[in-house]
């Protein structure tokens, strides 16, 4: 290897390294800014959530969990049996008639 080749390897990686950077930044932004949405939105009124409204919330979270996990069990279970497998073409075997030689139509 010769230096023009190994300068061309620490570029490409220093680049690499440059955008994973700017992407965890932009991930750490945009969380920061959820977090503070969010405790605005939490603390920025004076009403108070009924029980039922609190019971709903409860039933919400549990009714998105038991689907969430039954979809991913239905998932983990097909990929398992063989669903996932892509289709084959099996052939009927040939008849030993032929059309030709006065066989069924």
């Amino acid at each position: 290897m010769n230096s023009t080749d190994e300068q061309s390897v620490s570029s490409t990686s220093q680049d690499g390294k440059l955008a994973r950077w700017l992407v965890i930044a932009a991930l750490c932004a945009m969380l920061a800014g959820a977090v503070a949405l969010g405790y605005l939105g939490w603390f920025s009124t004076d009403h108070d959530v009924p029980e039922s409204g609190y019971v709903a919330l409860v039933l919400g979270v549990v009714f998105s969990l038991i689907v969430g996990i039954g979809l991913m069990a239905l998932v983990f279970y097909s990929s398992r049996a063989g669903y996932d497998e892509p289709a084959v073409l099996i052939r009927e075997p040939e008849s030993e008639t032929k059309e030709g030689q006065g066989g069924p139509r």
